[in-house]
């Protein structure tokens, strides 16, 4: 027997529900690029010291590695949602490339190679970052949230 289609389609919610609270919002805003820059200040101080002896010139390395990524991570982070979305995937790019040609200079490897590797990273980030912004948006540019 044959049945009627509903004439209404329930509505879908406008966006993912947020299973975290505002409080863990605001403690991720720092815990993340911290726990991020301490691998990056532990990574960059491995590739300085080559599988030698650690010392306190590695550690202070490291230690300030940390700190520099973490503090441009989270400037970044509060600049650049109100950027256009080419600036956006832009600065994002150069932070990934500077960051990464800086270990890789780590490595004892030129210096043109590391800025050809930080260049290769950062046209990579940006494109990624450039077509995930560019689909996230409406026919004006506004962002979708």
């Amino acid at each position: 027997m044959a049945h009627a289609a509903p004439a209404l389609t329930p509505a879908r919610p406008a966006r993912t529900p947020d299973i975290f609270s505002e409080r863990t919002h605001r403690i991720a805003r720092w815990a993340v690029p911290v726990a991020l820059g301490l691998v990056y200040g532990y990574w960059v101080a491995a590739n300085s010291r080559a599988g030698g002896p650690i010392t306190g010139w590695n550690l202070l390395l490291g230690f300030a590695s940390t700190i520099v990524f973490a503090a441009l991570w989270m400037g970044l982070a509060a600049m650049t949602p109100r950027l256009p979305r080419e600036l956006h995937a832009l600065l994002w790019a150069a932070f990934a490339g500077c960051a990464f040609g800086f270990m890789y200079s780590q490595t004892d490897k030129t210096v043109l190679r590391s800025t050809a590797m930080g260049l290769v990273i950062a046209a990579s980030v940006f494109a990624v970052l450039f077509y995930r912004y560019y689909t996230h948006e409406d026919a004006e540019g506004h962002r979708i949230r």
